[in-house]
């Protein structure tokens, strides 16, 4: 499991010969008085000559950086190589004997050209290890400060919206109760009214059965009926009284777009007042314990223990202090704890590849290639496939300790690529050629990311491919001259890139520009074909071999 990664220029080498005539050992050491690189022996021999006793002799990589050779324009057949103090000017030592530069101090150029190197090397490191990813942060906390703002805001639309329809729906209510009152008003007036309008239809019939009568009356003929009193019946009853009804009015409502308004609620701007985003000091992100760290000259065994379930050790995947999740050549893919217990056991597609990756969530993500998908195990156990890969089979993959992203490996019968997902699976990156349009991978069956951000990736047979976090190709590693066939790649805190070797059966160590440092394990016994590699917190590396199911775990930083 790689830690927190970084990124790399065009100058790496393969690897570092030693300078020596007719020596072909691996340079280790370094003459800063005749810069001269050298192996363990030369460098003993070195300092056996009388005149050398003096010599500065240091670790390669902690070597002063010569001066590039620039000729002096008024004496072409010297070299550029002190400083004058006074004038502040480079010269070559000719032009310290002429009269402008007589009585002035001088200072090896070589000195302020080494510091200046350091003092260079030292903004790159916070460049790359600080302020690019403390940046990177901020932006995607700026992002999702986006996505936020959108999601409060789609709610309040929602909460009016809501407000709103409430208010139609109440206003809905009372115009039906008042329909309802009307109506029930309506209904007593028509009523009252209908009875008014029988009594007049009752009265109207009494007015004509009088008119009957009375038209009886004048046409009899005999004298005596108009000498006799009318009788009670044929007296005219007096017009009924009735009542004008009294209809109910309507006081329309006072209401301006303010009351409305108030009823609906009112978008307030909060009193908060923006806060700054909190930065990470530096020394929180590149720690002391980075700074003081450095290469062991040896490499020592720590511990080693032997791991049910598998029949060999192709990737690890360290999921906390006293669990591993293994893999072997043969589909097995196992969680165990140090003392030798099963915890948990898989069947999977993954062979010689690094398929799995345990997040900073101690989520397990692993790849199956023959069905083209990418699982998530939770710590309920529950398996899930969480993201599809459509035509291209998923080999290896890493999850990101800068981002939380994840970098897939994949292939096709054709091509290969590694892509980047975030954490939600969403697509992000595909890297599948250099600036030349030249293919960077064949099969990228290993995946790992530096503390700068670069994506560090073994091709299977072929190469260690490096390139940046935006996808630029950086450099290839391919061995040494004895061949190269690299498997399991990891990184540690200080930026190493730790690769398997079947061909050379040990471990090549190489700083973050490609440059080899040494070969790890070839003086350890019972390593004989190491296939995994990972470092965890403590800065111990772990390595698992074909052949064996021991891991075996080493110190090499001091």
């Amino acid at each position: 499991m790689a830690l927190f990664k970084p990124k790399i220029p065009n100058t790496a080498q393969h690897f570092v010969e030693c300078g020596v005539e007719d020596c072909e050992r691996n340079c280790e050491f370094y003459c800063n008085i005749c810069h001269q690189k050298m192996c363990k022996q030369c460098r003993n021999q070195h300092l056996k000559i009388s005149d050398n006793k003096n010599h500065e002799v240091v670790l390669y990589q902690q070597r002063k950086r010569q001066l590039p050779v620039e000729k002096c324009k008024i004496h072409p057949t010297k070299d550029i190589d002190i400083f004058c103090e006074e004038c502040s000017v480079p010269l070559c030592s000719k032009c310290s004997t002429m009269q402008d530069h007589r009585g002035h101090q001088f200072i090896d150029l070589e000195i302020i050209h080494t510091e200046k190197f350091e003092i260079c090397q030292r903004e790159l490191s916070k460049i790359h290890n600080y302020f690019v990813p403390t940046s990177q942060d901020l932006q995607r906390e700026v992002q999702e400060d986006a996505t936020e703002v959108k999601q409060i805001m789609d709610s309040i639309r929602t909460s009016m919206k809501s407000e709103a329809e409430s208010l139609k729906n109440m206003v809905d209510t009372v115009l039906s109760e008042n329909m309802e009152e009307l109506h029930q008003i309506e209904q007593s007036l028509l009523m009252k009214l209908k009875s008014q309008e029988k009594t007049f239809e009752e009265y109207i019939a009494h007015l004509s059965d009088l008119v009957k009568e009375f038209q009886s009356y004048l046409s009899t003929t005999k004298l005596t009926n108009f000498t006799t009193k009318l009788p009670e019946n044929l007296q005219i009853k007096s017009i009924p009284e009735t009542t004008k009804p009294v209809t109910p009015e309507f006081s329309s409502a006072q209401y301006s777009k303010n009351n409305v308004a108030k009823l609906l609620g009112k978008i307030t701007e909060t009193n908060r007042k923006e806060t700054l985003r909190r930065v990470k000091p530096m020394e929180d992100v590149i720690s002391d314990v980075k700074q003081t760290l450095s290469l062991s000259t040896s490499v020592t065994k720590f511990r080693e223990f032997n791991l049910p379930g598998v029949a060999n050790v192709y990737h690890v995947s360290l999921d906390q202090s006293d669990r591993l999740w293994i893999s072997d050549k043969y589909g097995n893919l196992v969680q165990t704890d140090l003392q030798g217990n099963v915890i948990q056991k898989i069947k999977a597609s993954g062979r010689y590849q690094g398929y799995h990756t345990m997040t900073q969530d101690r989520d397990l993500i692993f790849t199956d290639q023959n069905k083209k998908v990418i699982n998530r195990i939770k710590r309920d156990n529950n398996i899930t496939d969480f993201i599809k890969t459509g035509d291209w089979s998923p080999l290896s993959i890493h999850s990101s300790d800068i981002n939380k992203d994840l970098l897939v490996g994949m292939e096709t019968d054709k091509e290969a690529k590694v892509t980047r997902y975030n954490k939600t699976g969403k697509e992000l990156q595909n890297i599948q050629r250099d600036n030349m349009g030249q293919d960077l991978y064949r099969t990228p069956h290993y995946i790992t990311e530096n503390i700068n951000g670069d994506i560090c990736t073994s091709d299977y047979g072929k190469s260690v491919v490096v390139v940046n976090n935006s996808g630029l190709y950086r450099f290839s590693y391919t061995g040494q001259e004895s061949g190269f066939y690299p498997y399991g790649i990891c990184t540690d805190v200080l930026g190493h890139i730790l690769v398997c070797d079947a061909i050379s059966k040990a471990v090549h160590l190489l700083d973050q520009d490609g440059q080899f440092l040494s070969l790890l394990l070839t003086q350890q016994p019972g390593v004989r074909y190491p296939r995994s590699v990972c470092v965890d917190d403590e800065n111990n590396f772990y390595v698992g071999q074909d052949g064996t199911n021991t891991l075996t775990v080493y110190k090499y930083l001091k």
